[in-house]
């Protein structure tokens, strides 16, 4: 009796334990957990897809493209030195000696037949400019021109089929793009880094030329001394700047790096290609960037365009129609914001070219057409006269250096290469204003003086921060 209840109990916890786990597995069933089983993790790792429709941006053929076109650009100066002994001066008189002094930056190959483009800073004072090309050739290169304004010079080597970069557009630039540095940093050869545009339309106040123009592309690409003139490309390729400097206390990389924009370059290049030299076009106004101090000093809503404070009496501006109080809100359909940003728009063009400015007065907006100048009040092409004797290009100078300097004629010494104006001490910047006691005017009155002249040459004259200065030298 007591084995049958005990068969009977076990049987019947065998049948439940049974009923029980069928009906937990339907119920799960039905609920839907079935997920619970399945062997995919839910957690992912973190590696990159490579595919092409991964979203990853693969910066390898604009390297390629790049390393090929960027140069190595070596220079040789002559610079003036002493013996620093002022025992040896004592006994012996003042000791000056012309010593080598070597540098190097970086260029870009712009045209398949040899056009270099370079930062002026890399090959300013050079007596010698050699190129490196990235498969190991070295050629001399030849000086065609150059910008101070801007910083930038173009060279030719005679060469053929040389690989060459496209211009890109640098007014579609966004920041946050990706870009690429491509140079010689400390002589490294090839170099490329990668970063992001972190800004547009700097001014880092690097340039000592009263007329610079600083609108550069600011990027976190790593650059650094040798560098300067190379390529910034975009991510297909195209040249977008030219790589000139960096915000450093220490000279060397920190974390920004600055280059000119491709559309200011492109300008540069075809002036000096078609006349010589640059042709600056000028507003003719003294403009204001607006914040909210400004805005409330000159009584504005907002703080929407470029304040136009002061226009010149028959400048560009007012011959246009535009006034003093004006704010400008575009210059030929492009928005600026800041000054710079609108000295960056007219780089672009040349004297006598017409372009539109997007003007707004009280709470009116409205479009004015303005044929821009050249710095002597035209809207005619200023050619330099180039003397080889002396070395140097010489042009009318400025009714502004007249009014600063105090001076009533005057011819301003624009570039000095090798020749007598370099040998005697004279540098870039310096105004004459006599020749032989006898007023120079004009480059007629200085060509007729030397060629009047088989002996001496006594010049006066002044430098743009008013120093004056006296030279001599024997034709």
């Amino acid at each position: 009796m007591n084995a049958k209840k005990i068969f009977s109990t076990l049987l019947i916890a065998v049948l439940g334990s049974f009923i029980g786990v069928f009906s937990y597995a339907f119920i799960t069933r039905k609920a839907g957990h079935a997920h619970l089983l399945d062997p995919k993790p839910q957690v992912r790792f973190t590696g990159m897809s490579y595919d092409n429709n991964s979203g990853y941006i693969d910066l390898t053929d604009a390297a390629s493209k790049s390393i090929h076109a960027v140069v190595h650009v070596k220079t040789q100066y002559t610079q003036s030195a002493t013996t620093g002994n002022p025992l040896f001066d004592f006994f012996y008189g003042y000791q000056q000696y012309q010593t080598p002094v070597q540098s190097a930056g970086s260029g870009v190959i712009i045209s398949e037949d040899g056009y270099i483009v370079t930062n002026n800073h890399v090959i300013d004072r050079s007596d010698y400019i050699e190129v490196v090309m990235n498969d190991k050739r070295s050629l001399p290169a030849k000086l065609i021109g150059r910008d101070e304004t801007t910083d930038i010079a173009l060279l030719k080597i005679d060469e053929k089929n040389l690989p060459y970069l496209m211009y890109g557009n640098s007014d579609n630039i966004k920041v946050g793009e990706w870009v690429l540095a491509v140079g010689n940093p400390f002589n490294l050869t090839s170099t490329v880094t990668a970063g992001i545009v972190s800004a547009r339309a700097r001014n880092i106040n690097i340039l000592s030329n009263k007329y610079a123009i600083e609108a550069f592309i600011q990027t976190d690409a790593a650059v650094n001394p040798g560098n300067s003139g190379g390529a910034l490309v975009n991510s297909i390729g195209e040249l977008v700047g030219i790589n000139t400097a960096i915000a450093s206390k220490t000279g060397s990389y920190v974390g920004y790096s600055f280059a000119i924009p491709v559309n200011i370059v492109k300008k540069i290049v075809a002036d000096i290609l078609e006349f010589g030299e640059v042709q600056r076009a000028y507003f003719g106004a003294d403009l204001v960037d607006l914040n909210s101090k400004t805005a409330e000093q000159f009584k504005l809503d907002n703080t929407e365009g470029v304040y136009v404070l002061k226009a010149t009496q028959q400048g560009a501006a007012v011959e246009a129609g535009i006034q003093s109080g004006d704010i400008i809100l575009k210059v030929q359909e492009i928005g600026v914001n800041t000054v710079t940003e609108v000295l960056e728009q007219l780089s672009k063009y040349r004297p006598g070219e017409k372009v539109k400015f997007t003007i707004k007065r009280n709470k009116d907006v409205k479009d004015y057409e303005v044929t821009l100048k050249n710095s002597r009040g035209s809207t005619g092409i200023i050619k330099t006269e180039t003397y080889p004797l002396l070395g140097a290009k010489l042009q009318d100078i400025t009714t502004d250096d007249k009014k600063k300097l105090g001076i009533r004629f005057g011819l301003k010494i624009t570039n000095i290469g090798t020749g007598k104006f370099r040998s005697a001490g004279i540098q870039e910047g310096f105004i004459i204003v006599y020749v032989n006691r006898q007023p120079v005017r004009t480059i007629d009155d200085l060509q007729n003086f030397l060629s009047a002249t088989k002996g001496g040459i006594y010049i006066e004259g002044i430098y743009p921060n008013g120093m004056t200065a006296y030279y001599a030298f024997g034709m």
